[in-house]
């Protein structure tokens, strides 16, 4: 199992506006071979005060996987607006992945 997970400190006040574009764009996830499951999670207050932390993270059998998605038609595909929303957010999204070395 791996896990893909971006990390935003999206600027306080525009919370809705960054959800409302999670939720309307199209990611075509489940056209991925490996693809197990999405999330995006609304963290606490930045200790800034300037900042709400958000995490979207994706499941995959593989690394692997993860890797054929960020080079698939379907990964340019959902991407492709995302520099029309960096007033959002307060920096780039910090990426980390992990692979599963024990679970349930």
């Amino acid at each position: 199992m791996y896990l893909a997970m971006n990390r935003f400190a999206v600027k306080k006040g525009q919370e809705e506006a960054f959800e409302a574009v999670w939720k309307g764009r199209e990611t075509r996830l489940h056209e991925l071979d490996g693809f197990k499951t999405f999330h995006l999670l609304k963290g606490p207050e930045a200790e800034d005060g300037q900042t709400v932390l958000y995490a979207s993270h994706t499941i995959w059998n593989s690394k692997d996987d993860f890797l054929a998605w960020t080079k698939s038609e379907q990964f340019r595909d959902a991407h492709k607006n995302a520099g029309s929303n960096k007033d959002l957010y307060a920096g780039p999204p910090k990426f980390e992945g992990f692979e599963a070395v024990s679970g349930a």
